[in-house]
């Protein structure tokens, strides 16, 4: 499968190992927009007074979000950030973004699922608003996120490497 990418007003085609990886970020997209839209939705119905159940569906949904991110972003830090590092440097600029950007939504969908698996007491719709509060900050970083690799980091390394390290690339990525 290959991705055609505009990057600065030129046509980018992405290759197979990044082409498998925007392919990942349609099917993790899928599962954020189900997410985002019943997170946004609790804590508004008032004829709910306790929001445990819901709270507890979208804890199982960002708990099987988790393990196909984390799969992802491995892949992601583990070989294509340290590819492209080589190039432009890890310390400052895209590299450095995109790590800051994993870390941040990693913590939050970790918070997120970590609060709510721990109601013990029945939660209003403020608090409820409190505790989904980090599954829509997960989502709104990853949205953006995914973005930028698409647009700007995805492009950039077809750019970058050489063919030889893109071979490379994909077979490390099949490895995770």
């Amino acid at each position: 499968m290959s991705f055609q990418c505009h990057s600065m007003g030129e046509e980018v085609s992405l290759g197979p190992a990044f082409s498998q990886l925007k392919q990942e970020h349609v099917q993790l997209r899928e599962q954020m927009e189900l997410s985002l839209q019943l997170a946004q939705a609790i804590g508004e119905d008032d004829s709910i007074s306790d929001w445990r159940d819901l709270l507890n569906v979208l804890r199982e949904k960002a708990i099987q979000f988790q393990r196909q991110l984390y799969l992802h972003s491995k892949r992601e830090d583990d070989f294509v950030f340290p590819a492209i590092a080589k190039y432009i440097g890890r310390e400052t600029g895209p590299i450095a973004v995109m790590e800051y950007e994993h870390k941040l939504a990693k913590k939050n969908l970790e918070s997120f699922i970590t609060k709510a698996g721990q109601l013990n007491e029945p939660v209003n719709a403020e608090q409820a608003k409190e505790i989904a509060i980090f599954m829509i900050d997960c989502c709104t970083v990853l949205s953006d996120h995914f973005m930028k690799e698409e647009k700007v980091l995805f492009p950039m390394g077809e750019r970058l490497l050489s063919d030889r390290e893109k071979d490379d690339l994909e077979k490390m990525i099949q490895t995770v």
